[in-house]
């Protein structure tokens, strides 16, 4: 009865609706910057982010405190290649006090420089407001996502007016700005809701071996007027706009990174400019120690976030508002700029000396890909991976990372002559793998390197002068290092719902983001989870809390696999854990193991199309021994698809560790 009188509301509502307000016409089509109208090359990219510094308690915690704000930036270079003035950014900064004294402000946010067994506390602040009036987003939320959504929008009513009646134009999208006639009843007249405002942040720490309670869960969201998500903590008493979270800093030196993972709007919140590296370094690390006996650290190590944006032509940052389905008005399956940005600089140039550099990757883009490669066609080495050193140097002449992989690179510029302009490329198609090609005049070039100078570092071979095993966590001759697991694979299908325009949604395992949780690992056993991809994209799939192994991919007969799986649990989206399908009898060809610049610990990795990918998960620290944390207590982690506009919409689940 109670179902009956709710649909039946729902129809009053769609009716009245219908009859009070008007059907909202498309916005104007978008005018963005023309990309090839910015100079490549002439941004100076002249030091890596600066470092934040921190203050001690009365415990003796190092402790820092990272408020969010608005601010502007010079991201683009001051004029155009006619000479045009190029407007500043808008961006959504980490601020704080740094080293050497000042306080920054800035996308990327400055760099947590941390030491292994050293733990630290972070305050973050969300200061998103100005005076006492929260601001509103850059860019439109879309409220028929399951998203953060502080003032309580009905994500389902939401979508069923979208679908009726089309939704506000953005800017202002629905703000609360009264469009309806004076007088209408608020409780019908959803275009009274606000969703641009207040803005929930919360941060993860990309890669960090933390308790739950510390790790960004994205219910743990809370806003600048102290609003709360329902898995909202503070590990010390904060005020209702900040939490503090803890973190113990007890894994492997390697670069990890520190982004927003509000729920449902981590696409916009990292794309307004909230993300940074966190560098965790070992006291006594023996590569390390050979690279600076060599004189390559600390002077010739950079970080590099390489990321993907489109320009309006007054300088702000563009993100598209028109969906392809009615059901998500404002959600598109994928973004992918048209502009390269590079540590808060569009094509930036870095003047280099003759010598060996160290470049610690990172992708923090959306949706984009990147194969990369030097115009030169110089090899470089790779060290490191996600979780830290690989198991050997690897020595390559291109590599593709995904959104949320990193890789830490060595590259050698001893014997190219000075004066020497070298262009860093990317051919990785968009989306990937079999979109469009990257246009060498635009997105196929990431940043320029210029032969400056000679050094005077020492004879160096990442084949002979690095230590052997370069990981003691990766010892022995086979891989994956880890033994098989003593459960039963995890069987899970990565599924795409169409729409009338095309993806409406994206699923793990068939599966909502509020179904139950299925995934509920004992700590300290291994497991190997099987990740099945019949889409046509190439899926970055991040594990929290944990750092993994690949262990092979393989192919199989998608569209059977699609067909049996469907008729044996109904087609998605699911409520419920479906059946698993064993994949073995789908399997076509060989496995393809493990390359070598892939054997290292991994919590990002690329799940291919057509494929199924095999990791293998340990839930301890890297050396097998027990967390120092009760990583049973708390809110629990999730596992997502790092394509934020995927993750953005259901392409994300809870998982929780059982004692």
């Amino acid at each position: 009865m109670k179902r009956k009188i709710a649909i039946f509301s729902l129809f009053a509502t769609l009716l009245a609706m219908i009859f009070i307000f008007p059907v909202f016409s498309a916005p104007p089509i978008p005018v963005t910057l023309d990309p090839k109208l910015i100079p490549k090359f002439t941004n100076q990219l002249l030091g890596p982010p600066p470092v934040w510094t921190y203050t001690v308690d009365g415990s003796g915690a190092h402790v820092y405190t990272i408020e969010v704000k608005q601010t502007t930036q010079q991201i683009l270079p001051t004029t155009d290649v006619k000479g045009n003035p190029l407007g500043s950014t808008t961006v959504w900064a980490y601020a704080g006090n740094i080293m050497g004294g000042g306080y920054y402000a800035g996308t990327p946010g400055a760099t947590f420089e941390a030491t292994r067994d050293l733990p630290i506390k972070v305050k973050w602040i969300n200061n998103l407001k100005i005076g006492g009036n929260p601001l509103n987003h850059l860019f439109a939320v879309d409220p028929t996502l399951h998203w953060a959504n502080p003032n309580g929008i009905d994500h389902m009513l939401a979508m069923q007016l979208a679908m009726t009646l089309g939704a506000p134009p953005f800017p202002p999208g629905y703000n609360g700005h009264p469009y309806a006639a004076p007088g209408t009843a608020v409780n019908l007249n959803p275009f009274l809701w606000n969703a641009q405002s207040p803005v929930p942040i919360i941060t993860h720490l990309h890669g960090g071996e933390v308790q739950s309670t510390s790790d960004g869960h994205p219910d743990a969201w809370f806003t600048p007027g102290g609003q709360h998500g329902p898995a909202w903590n503070s590990i010390d008493p904060a005020d209702t706009n900040a939490a503090t979270f803890y973190y113990p800093n007890a894994q492997p030196p390697t670069t990890l990174w520190y982004h927003d993972h509000a729920l449902g709007i981590t696409r916009i919140n990292v794309m307004s400019g909230l993300a940074g590296f966190y560098l965790l370094r070992e006291t006594a690390d023996p590569v390390e120690t050979v690279l600076k006996a060599k004189g390559i650290l600390p002077a010739y190590e950079m970080p590099l976030a390489i990321q993907d944006r489109t320009f309006q032509p007054n300088g702000e940052f563009y993100f598209p508002s028109v969906g392809i389905n009615p059901e998500h008005p404002y959600w598109l399956p994928e973004f992918f700029g048209d502009t390269i940005m590079v540590n808060g600089l569009v094509w930036p140039n870095m003047d280099v000396k003759q010598g060996w550099y160290r470049f610690r990757l990172l992708d923090g883009s959306n949706a984009r890909f990147y194969t990369l490669s030097f115009s030169n066609r110089m090899s470089f080495w790779q060290i490191g991976s996600d979780g830290g050193y690989l198991k050997a140097p690897v020595q390559l002449q291109q590599i593709t990372i995904a959104p949320g992989e990193r890789a830490d690179i060595l590259v050698d510029f001893t014997n190219v002559p000075l004066n020497t302009k070298i262009i860093l490329k990317n051919t990785a198609k968009a989306p990937f793998p079999g979109g469009a090609p990257a246009s060498s005049l635009t997105v196929g070039e990431i940043m320029q390197f210029t032969v400056t100078a000679t050094s005077a570092q020492l004879a160096f071979n990442p084949a002979t002068s690095l230590p052997a095993p370069l990981n003691p966590t990766l010892t022995g001759v086979a891989w994956p290092t880890l033994p098989a697991g003593t459960t039963n694979p995890r069987y899970l299908v990565l599924f795409e719902v169409m729409g009338a325009g095309g993806p409406l949604e994206i699923l793990l395992n068939g599966q909502k983001w509020m179904a139950p949780v299925s995934e509920t690992p004992k700590l300290g056993t291994i497991e190997d989870w099987v990740i099945i991809n019949p889409t046509a994209d190439t899926h970055p799939i991040h594990l929290h809390l944990v750092q993994f192994q690949l262990v092979y991919r393989q192919q199989f007969f998608a569209s059977k696999y699609v067909k049996d799986w469907t008729a044996l649990n109904g087609m998605p989206p699911f409520y419920w854990t479906p059946q698993p399908l064993n994949p073995t009898l789908y399997l076509k060809g060989a496995p393809v193991f493990a390359p070598p610049n892939e054997q290292g610990w991994k919590d990002t990795i690329q799940m291919n199309p057509g494929e199924i990918t095999v990791i293998r998960v340990r839930y301890a620290s890297l050396d097998g021994t027990a967390y120092p944390f009760p990583a049973p207590t708390g809110p629990g982690y999730v596992w997502h698809c790092h394509i934020l506009d995927h993750e953005d919409n259901e392409m994300m689940r809870p998982y929780t560790v059982v004692p």
